[in-house]
Protein backbone atom coordinates (compact mmCIF):
# COMPACT_ATOMS: atom_id res chain seq x y z
CA UNK A 1 0.00 0.00 0.00
CA UNK A 2 1.04 3.28 -1.08
CA UNK A 3 1.54 5.80 1.78
CA UNK A 4 0.95 9.36 0.14
CA UNK A 5 0.35 11.39 3.61
CA UNK A 6 2.81 10.03 5.68
CA UNK A 7 5.68 8.73 2.80
CA UNK A 8 9.12 10.07 3.08
CA UNK A 9 8.61 12.83 0.57
CA UNK A 10 11.09 12.19 -2.56
CA UNK A 11 10.23 13.39 -5.52
CA UNK A 12 10.59 17.30 -6.80
CA UNK A 13 11.62 18.19 -3.74
CA UNK A 14 14.61 15.49 -3.35
CA UNK A 15 14.18 14.97 0.49
CA UNK A 16 16.12 11.76 -0.84
CA UNK A 17 14.09 8.76 0.06
CA UNK A 18 11.30 7.77 -2.04
CA UNK A 19 7.68 7.00 -0.91
CA UNK A 20 7.24 3.55 -2.52
CA UNK A 21 5.26 0.58 -1.45
CA UNK A 22 5.08 -0.01 2.12
CA UNK A 23 6.53 3.74 2.44
CA UNK A 24 9.93 2.54 1.00
CA UNK A 25 11.96 3.45 -0.99
CA UNK A 26 14.63 2.02 -3.31
CA UNK A 27 18.32 2.79 -3.76
CA UNK A 28 17.85 4.89 -6.28
CA UNK A 29 15.63 7.15 -4.67
CA UNK A 30 18.67 8.40 -2.52
CA UNK A 31 19.99 10.86 -4.38
CA UNK A 32 21.70 12.24 -1.70
CA UNK A 33 20.19 15.91 -1.36
CA UNK A 34 17.94 15.91 1.18
CA UNK A 35 16.34 19.18 1.72
CA UNK A 36 15.84 19.40 5.27
CA UNK A 37 12.69 21.60 5.60
CA UNK A 38 11.34 21.89 9.30
CA UNK A 39 8.26 20.34 10.25
CA UNK A 40 7.64 18.34 7.17
CA UNK A 41 9.33 14.67 8.64
CA UNK A 42 12.47 15.35 6.68
CA UNK A 43 15.97 14.70 7.98
CA UNK A 44 19.21 16.49 6.66
CA UNK A 45 21.91 14.48 4.86
CA UNK A 46 25.37 15.79 6.78
CA UNK A 47 26.52 12.48 7.51
CA UNK A 48 29.61 10.98 5.61
CA UNK A 49 31.06 7.06 6.04
CA UNK A 50 33.62 8.21 8.83
CA UNK A 51 30.81 9.73 10.61
CA UNK A 52 29.17 6.62 10.50
CA UNK A 53 31.36 4.73 11.60
CA UNK A 54 32.32 7.05 14.73
CA UNK A 55 28.53 6.87 15.89
CA UNK A 56 28.77 3.26 15.87
CA UNK A 57 31.81 2.44 17.52
CA UNK A 58 31.04 5.21 19.79
CA UNK A 59 27.91 3.09 20.71
CA UNK A 60 29.59 -0.14 21.02
CA UNK A 61 32.24 1.33 22.86
CA UNK A 62 35.71 0.05 21.55
CA UNK A 63 36.93 -1.17 25.62
CA UNK A 64 33.31 -2.75 26.31
CA UNK A 65 34.80 -5.89 27.30
CA UNK A 66 35.88 -4.19 30.55
CA UNK A 67 33.07 -4.52 32.73
CA UNK A 68 31.94 -8.28 31.12
CA UNK A 69 35.44 -9.80 30.88
CA UNK A 70 35.76 -11.28 34.27
CA UNK A 71 32.57 -12.75 34.04
CA UNK A 72 33.52 -14.21 30.23
CA UNK A 73 37.00 -15.76 31.99
CA UNK A 74 34.75 -17.47 33.97
CA UNK A 75 32.38 -18.76 32.53
CA UNK A 76 34.42 -20.21 29.16
CA UNK A 77 37.08 -21.21 31.41
CA UNK A 78 39.72 -18.72 30.40
CA UNK A 79 39.21 -19.00 26.71
CA UNK A 80 37.87 -15.00 26.98
CA UNK A 81 39.20 -14.16 23.58
CA UNK A 82 37.92 -17.58 22.04
CA UNK A 83 34.30 -16.21 22.96
CA UNK A 84 34.76 -13.18 21.09
CA UNK A 85 35.89 -14.70 17.91
CA UNK A 86 32.88 -17.22 18.17
CA UNK A 87 31.01 -13.73 18.92
CA UNK A 88 32.24 -11.08 16.19
CA UNK A 89 31.30 -14.56 13.58
CA UNK A 90 27.87 -14.92 15.45
CA UNK A 91 26.93 -11.16 14.75
CA UNK A 92 28.35 -10.97 11.61
CA UNK A 93 25.07 -13.14 10.20
CA UNK A 94 23.51 -9.95 11.63
CA UNK A 95 25.23 -7.53 9.85
CA UNK A 96 25.40 -9.32 6.63
CA UNK A 97 21.32 -9.02 6.89
CA UNK A 98 21.59 -5.33 7.59
CA UNK A 99 23.81 -4.65 4.71
CA UNK A 100 21.03 -6.82 2.51
CA UNK A 101 17.87 -4.70 3.90
CA UNK A 102 19.37 -1.17 4.29
CA UNK A 103 19.84 -1.20 0.52
CA UNK A 104 15.83 -1.99 0.10
CA UNK A 105 14.42 0.47 2.63
CA UNK A 106 17.21 3.43 3.45
CA UNK A 107 15.37 5.17 5.76
CA UNK A 108 15.38 5.89 9.41
CA UNK A 109 14.01 3.34 11.83
CA UNK A 110 16.41 0.80 10.87
CA UNK A 111 14.52 -2.68 11.50
CA UNK A 112 11.23 -1.49 11.51
CA UNK A 113 11.43 0.03 8.02
CA UNK A 114 13.02 -3.28 6.96
CA UNK A 115 10.31 -5.49 8.40
CA UNK A 116 7.50 -3.30 6.94
CA UNK A 117 9.42 -4.15 3.54
CA UNK A 118 9.76 -8.11 4.08
CA UNK A 119 7.08 -9.37 6.33
CA UNK A 120 4.34 -6.08 6.14
CA UNK A 121 2.69 -3.28 8.23
CA UNK A 122 2.00 -5.45 11.48
CA UNK A 123 5.85 -7.55 12.04
CA UNK A 124 7.04 -4.29 11.28
CA UNK A 125 5.52 -2.54 14.20
CA UNK A 126 6.68 -4.94 16.37
CA UNK A 127 10.11 -5.01 14.94
CA UNK A 128 10.07 -1.18 15.36
CA UNK A 129 8.29 -1.50 18.93
CA UNK A 130 10.89 -4.58 20.55
CA UNK A 131 13.55 -2.46 19.12
CA UNK A 132 12.12 0.91 21.05
CA UNK A 133 12.53 -1.43 24.30
CA UNK A 134 16.11 -1.75 23.70
CA UNK A 135 17.43 1.75 22.03
CA UNK A 136 15.67 3.58 25.01
CA UNK A 137 17.48 0.94 27.77
CA UNK A 138 20.69 1.29 26.36
CA UNK A 139 22.05 4.39 26.82
CA UNK A 140 20.01 4.34 30.13
CA UNK A 141 22.77 1.79 30.87
CA UNK A 142 25.46 3.54 29.42
CA UNK A 143 24.81 6.71 31.17
CA UNK A 144 25.08 4.51 34.81
CA UNK A 145 28.12 2.89 33.65
CA UNK A 146 29.38 6.55 33.33
CA UNK A 147 27.95 8.02 36.88
CA UNK A 148 29.33 5.08 38.39
CA UNK A 149 33.05 5.22 36.89
CA UNK A 150 32.74 8.91 38.07
CA UNK A 151 31.26 8.31 41.36
CA UNK A 152 34.50 5.93 42.07
CA UNK A 153 36.55 9.08 40.94
CA UNK A 154 34.81 11.55 42.95
CA UNK A 155 33.02 9.82 45.67
CA UNK A 156 31.82 12.76 47.49
CA UNK A 157 28.88 13.55 44.62
CA UNK A 158 26.34 10.94 44.13
CA UNK A 159 26.15 8.91 40.62
CA UNK A 160 22.73 9.96 40.15
CA UNK A 161 23.91 13.52 40.02
CA UNK A 162 26.90 12.36 37.27
CA UNK A 163 24.47 10.29 35.51
CA UNK A 164 21.70 13.03 35.03
CA UNK A 165 24.40 15.20 34.18
CA UNK A 166 25.69 13.01 31.49
CA UNK A 167 22.05 12.69 29.92
CA UNK A 168 21.93 16.13 30.02
CA UNK A 169 24.80 16.81 28.20
CA UNK A 170 25.08 14.59 25.45
CA UNK A 171 21.21 15.43 24.78
CA UNK A 172 21.94 19.12 24.32
CA UNK A 173 24.73 17.87 21.64
CA UNK A 174 22.11 15.87 20.17
CA UNK A 175 19.60 18.25 19.55
CA UNK A 176 22.54 20.64 18.32
CA UNK A 177 22.47 18.21 15.27
CA UNK A 178 23.92 14.89 13.96
CA UNK A 179 26.74 15.92 12.53
CA UNK A 180 28.29 17.99 15.74
CA UNK A 181 27.53 15.31 18.03
CA UNK A 182 29.29 13.26 15.69
CA UNK A 183 32.94 15.86 15.41
CA UNK A 184 32.56 15.95 19.74
CA UNK A 185 31.97 12.04 19.48
CA UNK A 186 34.99 11.46 17.31
CA UNK A 187 37.80 13.59 19.46
CA UNK A 188 35.98 11.17 22.51
CA UNK A 189 36.66 8.40 20.46
CA UNK A 190 40.11 8.93 19.71
CA UNK A 191 40.40 9.68 22.98
CA UNK A 192 39.18 5.74 23.68
CA UNK A 193 41.64 4.53 21.38
CA UNK A 194 44.16 6.17 22.43
CA UNK A 195 44.15 4.83 25.89
CA UNK A 196 43.42 1.39 24.35
CA UNK A 197 46.95 1.41 22.57
CA UNK A 198 48.43 2.63 25.85
CA UNK A 199 47.00 -0.39 27.47
CA UNK A 200 47.82 -2.58 24.72
CA UNK A 201 51.73 -1.27 24.04
CA UNK A 202 51.77 -1.07 28.26
CA UNK A 203 50.88 -4.95 28.39
CA UNK A 204 53.52 -5.85 25.43
CA UNK A 205 55.78 -4.32 27.51
CA UNK A 206 54.97 -6.06 30.47
CA UNK A 207 54.68 -9.49 28.95
CA UNK A 208 58.32 -9.02 27.48
CA UNK A 209 59.59 -8.45 30.46
CA UNK A 210 57.99 -10.72 32.81
CA UNK A 211 55.98 -13.13 30.89
CA UNK A 212 52.88 -14.20 31.29
CA UNK A 213 50.80 -15.44 34.07
CA UNK A 214 48.91 -17.93 32.18
CA UNK A 215 49.90 -19.85 29.27
CA UNK A 216 50.39 -17.86 25.97
CA UNK A 217 47.71 -20.29 24.05
CA UNK A 218 44.99 -20.40 27.26
CA UNK A 219 42.81 -17.28 26.29
CA UNK A 220 41.88 -19.37 22.65
CA UNK A 221 42.35 -23.00 24.39
CA UNK A 222 41.19 -22.04 27.83
CA UNK A 223 43.37 -22.10 31.66
CA UNK A 224 41.67 -25.35 32.64
CA UNK A 225 40.48 -27.29 30.00
CA UNK A 226 38.78 -26.96 26.58
CA UNK A 227 34.59 -26.87 26.91
CA UNK A 228 32.73 -26.75 24.13
CA UNK A 229 29.73 -25.41 26.08
CA UNK A 230 31.73 -23.43 28.52
CA UNK A 231 32.42 -21.28 25.41
CA UNK A 232 29.16 -20.94 23.22
CA UNK A 233 27.67 -19.96 27.53
CA UNK A 234 29.85 -17.28 27.33
CA UNK A 235 28.79 -16.45 24.14
CA UNK A 236 25.54 -15.88 24.89
CA UNK A 237 26.84 -13.08 26.87
CA UNK A 238 29.59 -11.79 24.55
CA UNK A 239 27.10 -10.94 22.05
CA UNK A 240 25.62 -8.29 24.17
CA UNK A 241 28.88 -6.55 23.59
CA UNK A 242 28.21 -5.64 19.75
CA UNK A 243 25.16 -4.17 20.34
CA UNK A 244 24.76 -1.08 18.90
CA UNK A 245 26.22 -1.26 15.63
CA UNK A 246 22.88 -1.22 14.37
CA UNK A 247 22.49 1.88 15.63
CA UNK A 248 24.21 3.07 11.80
CA UNK A 249 20.83 2.04 9.94
CA UNK A 250 18.90 4.24 11.74
CA UNK A 251 21.26 7.45 9.63
CA UNK A 252 20.42 5.76 6.87
CA UNK A 253 18.58 9.27 5.46
CA UNK A 254 20.95 11.23 7.07
CA UNK A 255 24.42 10.16 5.14
CA UNK A 256 25.75 11.46 2.03
CA UNK A 257 26.51 8.62 -0.81
CA UNK A 258 23.92 6.12 -0.48
CA UNK A 259 23.16 3.27 1.04
CA UNK A 260 26.27 1.28 0.29
CA UNK A 261 27.64 3.82 2.79
CA UNK A 262 25.38 2.23 5.52
CA UNK A 263 26.40 -1.02 4.61
CA UNK A 264 30.08 -0.96 4.65
CA UNK A 265 29.93 1.23 7.97
CA UNK A 266 27.78 -1.85 10.08
CA UNK A 267 30.45 -4.22 8.22
CA UNK A 268 33.36 -2.24 8.98
CA UNK A 269 32.27 -1.29 12.62
CA UNK A 270 31.82 -5.19 13.42
CA UNK A 271 35.11 -6.12 12.07
CA UNK A 272 36.79 -3.45 13.28
CA UNK A 273 35.37 -4.15 17.45
CA UNK A 274 35.73 -7.93 16.92
CA UNK A 275 39.52 -7.07 16.24
CA UNK A 276 39.68 -4.79 19.31
CA UNK A 277 38.34 -6.95 21.55
CA UNK A 278 40.02 -10.02 20.87
CA UNK A 279 43.03 -8.27 21.23
CA UNK A 280 41.92 -6.62 24.22
CA UNK A 281 41.20 -9.74 26.29
CA UNK A 282 43.99 -11.78 24.56
CA UNK A 283 46.27 -9.45 26.28
CA UNK A 284 44.51 -8.71 29.56
CA UNK A 285 43.99 -13.16 30.62
CA UNK A 286 47.91 -13.39 29.73
CA UNK A 287 48.23 -10.77 32.90
CA UNK A 288 45.49 -11.91 34.83
CA UNK A 289 46.64 -13.09 38.64
CA UNK A 290 43.68 -15.48 38.91
CA UNK A 291 42.80 -18.60 37.44
CA UNK A 292 39.43 -18.62 35.90
CA UNK A 293 38.22 -20.77 38.26
CA UNK A 294 39.07 -18.84 41.39
CA UNK A 295 36.99 -16.08 39.45
CA UNK A 296 34.16 -18.55 39.19
CA UNK A 297 33.98 -19.33 42.86
CA UNK A 298 34.19 -15.63 43.42
CA UNK A 299 31.33 -13.55 41.75
CA UNK A 300 32.29 -10.54 43.62
CA UNK A 301 35.68 -10.36 41.83
CA UNK A 302 34.22 -10.65 38.31
CA UNK A 303 32.99 -7.50 37.69
CA UNK A 304 36.58 -5.70 38.26
CA UNK A 305 38.78 -8.33 36.90
CA UNK A 306 40.02 -6.12 34.21
CA UNK A 307 41.10 -3.52 36.10
CA UNK A 308 42.33 -5.63 38.94
CA UNK A 309 44.79 -7.35 36.87
CA UNK A 310 46.10 -3.61 34.90
CA UNK A 311 46.51 -2.50 38.06
CA UNK A 312 48.88 -5.52 39.17
CA UNK A 313 50.28 -5.90 36.05
CA UNK A 314 51.34 -2.64 34.86
CA UNK A 315 49.69 0.19 37.52
CA UNK A 316 47.38 2.21 38.85
CA UNK A 317 48.48 4.87 36.89
CA UNK A 318 46.43 3.03 34.18
CA UNK A 319 43.66 1.87 36.45
CA UNK A 320 42.58 5.40 36.55
CA UNK A 321 43.23 6.28 32.95
CA UNK A 322 40.83 3.39 32.02
CA UNK A 323 38.71 4.36 34.86
CA UNK A 324 38.31 8.51 33.31
CA UNK A 325 37.99 6.97 29.71
CA UNK A 326 35.20 4.56 30.58
CA UNK A 327 33.59 7.19 32.16
CA UNK A 328 34.00 9.60 29.05
CA UNK A 329 33.30 6.43 26.61
CA UNK A 330 30.19 5.53 28.69
CA UNK A 331 28.20 9.06 28.20
CA UNK A 332 29.20 9.30 24.28
CA UNK A 333 27.95 5.70 24.18
CA UNK A 334 24.80 6.60 25.30
CA UNK A 335 24.73 9.63 23.12
CA UNK A 336 24.57 7.57 19.66
CA UNK A 337 22.15 5.27 21.44
CA UNK A 338 19.74 8.16 22.15
CA UNK A 339 20.61 9.68 18.80
CA UNK A 340 19.37 6.00 16.83
CA UNK A 341 16.65 6.42 19.63
CA UNK A 342 15.04 9.49 18.73
CA UNK A 343 15.39 8.16 14.76
CA UNK A 344 13.23 5.19 15.52
CA UNK A 345 10.68 7.11 17.09
CA UNK A 346 10.79 9.42 14.37
CA UNK A 347 10.03 7.30 12.13
CA UNK A 348 7.56 4.98 13.79
CA UNK A 349 5.97 8.69 14.27
CA UNK A 350 6.02 9.58 10.68
CA UNK A 351 4.42 6.59 9.67
CA UNK A 352 1.60 7.35 12.38
CA UNK A 353 2.46 3.98 14.69
CA UNK A 354 3.45 6.32 16.96
CA UNK A 355 2.51 9.88 17.60
CA UNK A 356 2.06 12.18 14.72
CA UNK A 357 4.59 14.98 16.92
CA UNK A 358 7.28 12.64 17.23
CA UNK A 359 8.04 13.29 12.98
CA UNK A 360 8.41 16.57 13.28
CA UNK A 361 12.02 17.93 12.64
CA UNK A 362 13.92 21.36 13.15
CA UNK A 363 16.15 22.42 10.67
CA UNK A 364 16.62 18.89 10.15
CA UNK A 365 16.35 17.25 13.71
CA UNK A 366 14.06 15.32 14.88
CA UNK A 367 13.86 17.58 18.58
CA UNK A 368 10.88 16.06 19.51
CA UNK A 369 11.72 12.48 19.74
CA UNK A 370 15.03 13.05 20.42
CA UNK A 371 13.34 15.32 23.76
CA UNK A 372 11.28 12.13 24.44
CA UNK A 373 14.03 9.65 23.80
CA UNK A 374 16.07 11.67 26.45
CA UNK A 375 13.14 11.82 28.97
CA UNK A 376 12.80 8.02 29.22
CA UNK A 377 16.40 7.40 29.18
CA UNK A 378 16.94 10.00 32.15
CA UNK A 379 14.01 8.52 34.18
CA UNK A 380 15.50 4.87 33.93
CA UNK A 381 18.92 5.77 34.56
CA UNK A 382 18.38 7.94 37.50
CA UNK A 383 16.19 5.45 39.21
CA UNK A 384 18.83 2.92 38.50
CA UNK A 385 21.52 5.01 40.08
CA UNK A 386 19.28 5.87 42.96
CA UNK A 387 19.35 1.68 43.51
CA UNK A 388 21.73 -0.25 44.97
CA UNK A 389 20.35 -3.22 42.57
CA UNK A 390 19.48 -0.82 39.75
CA UNK A 391 22.25 -1.88 37.49
CA UNK A 392 21.74 -5.88 37.45
CA UNK A 393 17.61 -4.78 36.86
CA UNK A 394 18.09 -2.35 33.88
CA UNK A 395 21.09 -4.70 32.36
CA UNK A 396 18.64 -7.99 32.38
CA UNK A 397 16.10 -6.48 29.94
CA UNK A 398 17.90 -4.21 27.53
CA UNK A 399 19.14 -7.01 25.29
CA UNK A 400 15.64 -9.02 24.68
CA UNK A 401 14.15 -6.15 22.51
CA UNK A 402 16.82 -5.61 20.57
CA UNK A 403 17.37 -9.77 19.68
CA UNK A 404 14.02 -9.90 19.08
CA UNK A 405 14.24 -7.02 16.41
CA UNK A 406 17.65 -9.29 14.95
CA UNK A 407 14.95 -11.83 14.06
CA UNK A 408 12.56 -10.14 12.68
CA UNK A 409 15.72 -8.57 10.56
CA UNK A 410 16.74 -12.18 9.58
CA UNK A 411 12.97 -12.71 8.25
CA UNK A 412 12.97 -9.70 6.27
CA UNK A 413 15.61 -10.74 4.17
CA UNK A 414 14.12 -14.02 3.82
CA UNK A 415 10.42 -12.75 3.07
CA UNK A 416 11.67 -9.83 0.74
CA UNK A 417 14.13 -11.74 -1.18
CA UNK A 418 13.07 -15.81 -1.49
CA UNK A 419 8.99 -15.17 -0.75
CA UNK A 420 8.44 -12.32 -2.37
CA UNK A 421 11.23 -12.29 -4.92
CA UNK A 422 11.13 -8.33 -5.07
CA UNK A 423 14.74 -8.00 -6.51
CA UNK A 424 14.50 -11.02 -8.73
CA UNK A 425 15.24 -14.91 -8.22
CA UNK A 426 16.64 -15.15 -4.65
CA UNK A 427 20.42 -15.80 -4.14
CA UNK A 428 19.62 -18.66 -1.48
CA UNK A 429 23.23 -19.08 -0.13
CA UNK A 430 22.97 -14.65 0.93
CA UNK A 431 19.17 -14.66 1.29
CA UNK A 432 18.09 -17.66 2.99
CA UNK A 433 20.97 -19.94 4.22
CA UNK A 434 22.77 -17.10 5.97
CA UNK A 435 19.34 -15.36 7.18
CA UNK A 436 18.12 -18.28 8.80
CA UNK A 437 21.52 -19.70 10.74
CA UNK A 438 21.74 -16.20 12.18
CA UNK A 439 18.38 -16.06 13.39
CA UNK A 440 19.02 -19.39 14.81
CA UNK A 441 21.80 -18.15 16.91
CA UNK A 442 20.16 -15.11 18.14
CA UNK A 443 17.28 -17.80 19.48
CA UNK A 444 19.65 -19.74 20.94
CA UNK A 445 20.87 -16.98 23.00
CA UNK A 446 17.26 -15.42 23.95
CA UNK A 447 16.71 -18.87 25.12
CA UNK A 448 20.02 -18.29 27.54
CA UNK A 449 18.84 -15.37 28.60
CA UNK A 450 17.69 -14.36 32.37
CA UNK A 451 14.42 -15.71 32.90
CA UNK A 452 13.73 -11.86 34.01
CA UNK A 453 14.44 -10.66 30.95
CA UNK A 454 12.78 -13.33 29.04
CA UNK A 455 9.64 -12.13 31.05
CA UNK A 456 10.44 -8.49 30.46
CA UNK A 457 10.73 -9.33 26.59
CA UNK A 458 7.01 -10.83 26.69
CA UNK A 459 4.95 -8.55 28.61
CA UNK A 460 6.73 -5.93 26.20
CA UNK A 461 5.81 -8.02 23.76
CA UNK A 462 2.13 -8.05 24.65
CA UNK A 463 1.78 -4.92 25.07
CA UNK A 464 2.87 -3.90 21.40
CA UNK A 465 0.18 -6.87 20.15
CA UNK A 466 -2.53 -4.93 21.98
CA UNK A 467 -1.14 -1.46 20.48
CA UNK A 468 -1.07 -3.11 17.16
CA UNK A 469 -4.21 -4.63 17.56
CA UNK A 470 -5.97 -1.49 18.28
CA UNK A 471 -4.21 0.37 15.59
CA UNK A 472 -6.06 -2.38 13.01
CA UNK A 473 -9.11 -1.59 14.59
CA UNK A 474 -9.19 1.95 14.06
CA UNK A 475 -7.83 1.89 10.33
CA UNK A 476 -4.36 2.60 11.57
CA UNK A 477 -2.84 -0.80 9.93
CA UNK A 478 -4.01 -1.84 6.27
CA UNK A 479 -7.16 -0.82 3.84
CA UNK A 480 -6.69 2.77 4.55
Amino acid sequence: MAHTDTGTGAGADGSGVGSGPNGGGGEDSVDGRGSGNDGRGELRRSLGFRDLVVYGLLFIAPMAPVGVYGTLDAKSHGAVALVYVVATVAMAFTAFSYAQMVRVAPQAGSVFAYARKGLGEGPGFIAGWMAMLDYLLIPAVAYLFSGIAMEALVPSVNRWVWTALAVVITTLLNLWGVRAAARVGFAVLAMEIVVLLVFVVSALVVLARDGATRGWASPFTGDTGFSTAAVLGAVSVAVLSYLGFDAIASFAEEVTGGSRQVARAVLFCLVLAGALFIAQTYLVALLEPSTSAELAADPAKQGSAFYDAVNTSIGGWLHDLVAVSKAIGAAFAALAGQAAAGRLLFAMGRERRLPRALSRTDSGVPRVALLLAAVVTLVAAVWAARRDDGLDRLVSVVDIGALTAFVLLHASVVGWFAVRRAAGPPRWLVHVVLPVIGAGILIAVIVEAAGSAQLVGAIWLAVGLVVLLIQRRRGALGGR
